[in-house]
């Protein structure tokens, strides 16, 4: 592995589909895909609204955990301002609703882009660095837009918060999980179909390739600068939605929860559920949001308890919780 890998992370095997797969991968990767499909229609039929919430926030995190496994795990470029263009998404999402009364999907648009946009001005900078000064350089601005969301009372209601306008569907304000939720999941599947696309076209041969080698990707004609830089700036824009997703079911947000602690949490999903796995990045994403959910009562303990999930994972399951289990499956059924 080159020289510019992700820091201490071990080199992510990717599931996309467009490398060669075993068949029976591929049909068990179906089948599941069918179930979790069955189970989104069903959901709100057989729950209440809290737990309509929070499936609404785990696809929120499914969203921003395939983005960072654009930059991580797709180009190995170790990037730490993740809330910041979450937050952003939020900010400009809500705020698109609250002055200028625009409908959810242009303000979903709006925070895309603006997200996305930032994120490549960004990126052409902190991408001049490369591995743990790379990840210092993305800390800090996303240090800085906390501060920003935290100070710019005019606009983010600083340490008061926004409250932010229900969302607009046409004629129709979401004004519950229940009516969220079907606008969430809609826009959660697109996005994870945008990244299977991704994954399978030149752009996602290209970042996998700069991931392994930057010297052999340029030997190859890859324009190496440029995906890198484009990997940035899509991990941002989906960050963006993944924000205006937030807005549609949440009327408030507060700039302590867009802090480093939400960057480490998102890293901790998709490391947790396998690097260079778009199955990893949204099984990681459901089965570390409902630990998060149940740790919320211990707020204090959060980040040792993340970080030693961290570390045992690098440790013992270096490739993710499924494809750990997998192989313990393969074991057991060999005898």
């Amino acid at each position: 592995m080159s020289d510019k890998s992700v820091l201490m992370f071990p080199r992510p095997k990717s599931d996309t589909p467009g490398l060669a797969k075993p068949g029976s991968m591929l049909l068990t990767q179906g089948a599941l895909m069918a179930l979790g499909a069955a189970a989104l229609i069903v959901l709100p039929f057989l729950v209440t609204g809290y737990v309509l919430y929070i499936a609404n926030l785990l696809l929120v995190f499914i969203v921003l955990c395939l983005g960072l496994h654009l930059v991580i795990g797709e180009t190995g470029q170790f990037a730490l301002a993740h809330a910041a263009f979450y937050g952003i998404g939020i900010y400009t999402s809500g705020l698109a609703g609250n002055a200028l009364g625009w409908p959810f999907p242009l303000s979903m648009l709006l925070a895309g882009l603006v997200a996305g946009a930032v994120g490549l001005v960004i990126g052409a900078v902190a991408l001049r660095m490369r591995d743990i000064y790379l990840a210092l350089a993305t800390f800090a601005f996303g240090e800085a837009m906390q501060w920003v969301f935290l100070n710019w009372d005019q606009v983010t209601g600083g340490p008061n918060g926004l409250r932010i306008s229900p969302a607009r569907l046409g004629s129709l304000e979401v004004l519950t999980d229940r009516q969220a939720y079907p606008v969430v999941v809609i826009v959660a599947l697109l996005m994870i179909v945008l990244t299977v696309v991704i994954s399978r076209s030149r752009l996602g041969r290209s970042f996998r390739a700069v991931r392994e080698s930057d010297v052999a990707a340029m030997a190859m004609g890859i324009p190496v600068r440029r995906a890198k830089i484009t990997a940035f700036g899509l991990s941002a824009f989906y960050a963006g939605i993944a924000g205006s997703m937030f807005a549609t079911f949440s009327t408030y947000i507060h700039p302590d929860s867009l802090g480093f602690q939400t960057t480490i949490l998102v890293l901790t999903m998709v490391v947790v559920g396998g690097l260079g796995s778009i199955t990893g990045a949204v099984g990681g994403a459901i089965v570390f949001g409902l630990i998060s959910e149940f740790l919320r009562q211990t707020p204090s303990y959060q980040e040792i308890i993340y970080g030693l999930i961290l570390i045992v994972f690098m440790m013992y399951a270096p490739r993710g919780l499924f494809a750990f289990v997998r192989d313990l499956m393969g074991r057991m059924a060999r005898g």
